[in-house]
């Protein structure tokens, strides 16, 4: 997952073994200006109910079904993954959720301090290329610093 909102999915096995002072391999091409924010790995027994949860730093979030995300070969430019706008603000985090959403919870960190924290079910399902939601309303000149699901 990138910044501006690109993202691929390819198989892990895609990705050799290498030693410690390997460079390693390329994951995603990213573009000019964009950089990677965040590296999943999707469990296999639970990827039919698996959801990829964003946040963005302006407040937005949303989560969308891993199915909507086509396998690819390692090392492309990926896909969209959300609707980057100045309105939203750049991608901070991800995270694929696997269990109850209605259990599980969200807790969003902004830089001022502010902190808010929800169920994970609370926020909609949305598509690929969608801005998503507001999560956390944010004071003037706030942005958000950190995302973690429990």
């Amino acid at each position: 997952m990138t910044a501006k909102g690109q993202s691929i999915r390819f198989d892990e096995g895609d990705v050799r073994q290498m030693g410690r002072a390997a460079g390693g391999v390329r994951g995603i091409l990213v573009k000019k200006g964009d950089e990677v924010v965040s590296a999943e790995v999707i469990p296999v027994a639970n990827e039919k109910n698996a959801s990829l949860l964003i946040v963005m730093s302006k407040g937005y979030g949303k989560h969308t079904k891993i199915g909507e995300y086509k396998i690819q070969g390692r090392g492309g430019s990926g896909i969209k993954t959300a609707e980057v706008t100045p309105k939203t603000g750049q991608i901070i985090g991800a995270k694929v959720v696997t269990g109850d959403l209605k259990e599980e919870e969200l807790v969003v960190v902004s830089k001022k301090g502010q902190v808010i924290r929800c169920t994970i079910g609370e926020i909609p399902s949305l598509g690929r290329a969608t801005q998503g939601v507001r999560v956390m309303k944010l004071r003037e000149g706030d942005s958000i610093a950190s995302m973690v699901a429990l």
